[in-house]
């Protein structure tokens, strides 16, 4: 697939001259933005909370701030792209949003797939049948699902909608994988130091290792897909979702073995960029 540095975007409306694509070195403004966004907003709690507690209120997980915070790569992706293209390439790379198409195994992992994983480390961390079921109603369900669905999932129009395609093209799926998968671990760190946030239950190691296998993972899908951000969402969906159990370390452990499985079965495309996507853009909506 051709990179937007190959040939320029074709100009449309009134536009005088034809506006470049993304060129690789956009990946350094898109990571600037991306941090800068969430680890000021969080380092200033960290480091200020007195003063953003009563400026802004208690930081939670449901914080309009830690909102943001999460959206920092979305938000990053948007900048960078109507930057490099204009409106009409920014449209044409959200419709990207629209691809849907893959092998019936992905949907298959996806909707049963990712469960087994959680309820698999559950079952080891000793807790399926002792963890009371997270929401009392199923109005609170649904309130929790329509949060998470709007929250974590926001991320992949930055990782895997600019930050991938840009390194598969000079690095092979596999390794463009783990690179941005150590980003992505990265990116969470200061979540970890606030009491408010999700993350600072969980330990440190175990989900920076859970992070690169997720990475790992979702990259084959990606590619397999044509670059669809929907199916990424998805995928970052089913593995935040609230309404399975917790099974936090035993689930980076079934990651682990699922990503190294899903490697062996990718091999022959996961070590070559022939069939990765490097497209941030589409020439043509999709």
């Amino acid at each position: 697939m051709r990179s937007e540095t190959e040939q320029p975007d074709l100009p449309t409306g009134n536009a005088a001259v034809n506006r470049p694509g993304l060129p690789l070195l956009s990946l350094a403004p898109f990571l600037l933005i991306t941090f800068v966004i969430a680890w000021g907003i969080l380092g200033l709690y960290i480091f200020l909370p007195d003063q953003m507690a009563g400026l802004f209120g208690q930081l939670t997980g449901q914080h309009p701030l830690f909102f943001l915070a999460v959206w920092a790569p979305a938000i990053a992706a948007f900048i960078v792209v109507l930057y490099h293209t204009g409106v009409s390439g920014l449209a044409r790379f959200l419709s990207r949003f629209l691809l849907w198409r893959c092998s019936p195994w992905w949907y298959a992992f996806l909707i049963v797939g990712i469960p087994v994983v959680f309820i698999a480390g559950a079952a080891m961390r000793g807790t399926l049948f002792t963890d009371p079921f997270p929401f009392a109603t199923v109005s609170s369900m649904l309130v929790g699902l329509g949060l998470a669905a709007i929250k974590g999932p926001m991320e992949e129009f930055g990782w895997r909608g600019l930050a991938l395609p840009l390194l598969q093209r000079k690095l092979t799926p596999i390794w463009a994988a783990l690179v941005l998968g150590v980003i992505w671990g990265l990116w969470h760190l200061p979540a970890f130091m606030l009491s408010g946030t999700q993350q600072s239950q969980w330990a440190v190691a175990p989900f920076f290792v859970g992070c690169i296998a997720l990475s790992v993972i979702v990259t084959p899908l990606f590619n397999a897909s044509g670059g669809s951000i929907l199916l990424t969402m998805f995928f970052h969906f089913t593995v935040m979702n609230p309404v399975l159990p917790a099974a936090e370390p035993y689930d980076t452990y079934v990651l682990v073995a699922v990503a190294a499985v899903i490697v062996w079965l990718n091999r022959k495309t996961r070590f070559t960029r022939q069939q990765a996507v490097t497209e941030v853009v589409p020439r043509t909506a999709q």
